[in-house]
């Protein structure tokens, strides 16, 4: 009897222990990816929180004004091989990775910002298509990923983001929604003429849909992520394009330059807020477990 009392406040105690880990990390109940420097074969994408999105911004609107920059600077034809270069590198890196490392996988979010604006105004200024065709196309290409991506592993969550094949199909939509981005936000801000300040303001509203539709219910949450994901790349880089370009063309005429080292800078400094934020969480999680 007193061997049975004994088993029952065991599992009991290990009961306790389990619902305090859960109410110390919500995000296991809901979906969410594992911390970053989580055990090999955990998801490689960063947990989806507030800091996340705040670095998202960060890096579109760095994206964009660099783009711009290093295209006036150095050629646009120099500027896209070395940023294809470097992105392919870094990928590399990151797909030899066995687990997130936030650092590096934000390396890759920033090149793939660069080089997806490249290609963007490339397909516009070179070869001369118009902004609402080739957000058109890029529409119709992220849609077929995500059908391909569906089929063929069965859940586009970004919690089950392991193993290369995966990772590709990741990296492939990350690439598709910053050309579409890209797109979307020129056709706005110049075709249409909304400028860029204007832009960016509709943009904030548009992205505030797929977090009210999930408090409601109407969408999932893997439909609200790519839905934000897709709109944190004209609203970055609408307000880094009016911060950064010139009056004649409704900015304030910062400079691409200088805007795109304030963001950096920014970006740097929001990874190390988040960082500590984790090591916080993870302690008390220790404490309360």
């Amino acid at each position: 009897m007193a061997r049975h009392t004994t088993t029952i406040r065991h599992a009991t105690t290990a009961r306790a222990a389990t619902m305090t880990r859960v109410a110390a990390r919500p995000d296991a109940l809901a979906g969410g990816t594992p911390a970053e420097g989580g055990p090999a074969g955990a998801s490689k994408v960063p947990a989806v929180d507030g800091w996340f999105w705040l670095v998202k911004v960060l890096t579109t609107g760095m994206g964009e004004t660099l783009s711009d920059f290093l295209a006036h600077t150095v050629g646009p034809v120099p500027a896209v091989a070395a940023a294809g270069l470097l992105l392919a590198v870094a990928l590399l890196v990151q797909l030899r990775l066995r687990r997130c490392v936030p650092g590096v996988y934000w390396a890759v979010v920033v090149l793939v910002s660069v080089f997806g604006t490249m290609v963007a105004d490339v397909a516009h200024v070179a070869l001369g298509v118009p902004y609402a065709v080739s957000a058109g196309g890029l529409a119709v290409a992220l849609a077929a990923l995500f059908v391909l991506w569906h089929r063929v592993e069965g859940s586009l969550a970004i919690d089950r983001v392991t193993g290369l094949r995966r990772e590709l199909f990741y990296w492939a939509a990350v690439l598709l929604t910053f050309a579409l981005g890209t797109a979307l936000g020129d056709l706005t801000a110049a075709t249409l003429r909304a400028g860029y300040l204007l832009a960016g303001l509709g943009f904030a509203v548009l992205i505030a849909v797929p977090a009210v539709a999930a408090r409601a219910r109407w969408v999932g949450p893997v439909a609200g992520f790519w839905w934000a994901y897709v709109l944190t790349r004209p609203l970055g880089a609408s307000f880094a394009d009016w911060l950064g370009v010139g009056a004649d063309r409704g900015g304030l005429g910062l400079g691409t330059g200088p805007v795109s080292l304030a963001l950096a800078v920014l970006m740097v400094a929001a990874l190390g807020l988040a960082a500590r934020a984790r090591r916080r969480r993870r302690a008390a999680g220790r404490s309360a477990a």
